[in-house]
């Protein structure tokens, strides 16, 4: 895997992924994007929400919404690195099972989320969820 990230002014950068992707992030003030630190919190939430939505697909759950809740602990002092970080998924959805989504988030935080398991070596990573029934229309 390779990829490059290129300065463009002030403190806005931007990523170019091997697969010819670009991402925009911001190192400060500028507020153009989101900093480096805020984007390895959304592609934990990423990397595990795919894994949560396709046991759900394989399990034959019926969900119309899969939301992952990201927060995030630093350590005060540089480096500024994740502490804790908390993913709790909300699966909106008819007779979603409860049991099916627990072991979907169980087997992506402890088998899948390759993401996850890389920063779970030194940030305590932990998981809940709930399930919330679809209103009929």
């Amino acid at each position: 895997m390779q990829a490059n990230v290129k300065w463009v002014e002030g403190n806005t950068y931007i990523g170019r992924s091997n697969s010819n992707h670009n991402v925009v992030f911001d190192a400060g003030s500028d507020g153009a994007a989101p900093s480096p630190m805020e984007m390895v919190l959304m592609s934990v939430g990423g990397c595990s929400s795919v894994d949560v939505v396709s046991i759900l697909k394989k399990t034959k759950q019926d969900f119309s919404s899969v939301d992952v809740q990201l927060t995030a602990e630093r350590a005060e002092t540089a480096p500024r690195v994740f502490t804790k970080i908390n993913l709790h998924f909300v699966v909106t959805g008819k007779n979603v099972s409860e049991k099916h989504l627990e072991r979907a988030v169980s087997l992506s935080a402890e088998k899948y989320c390759s993401v996850a398991l890389m920063l779970d070596k030194t940030v305590e990573i932990t998981h809940s969820h709930e399930v919330v029934e679809e209103q009929e229309k």
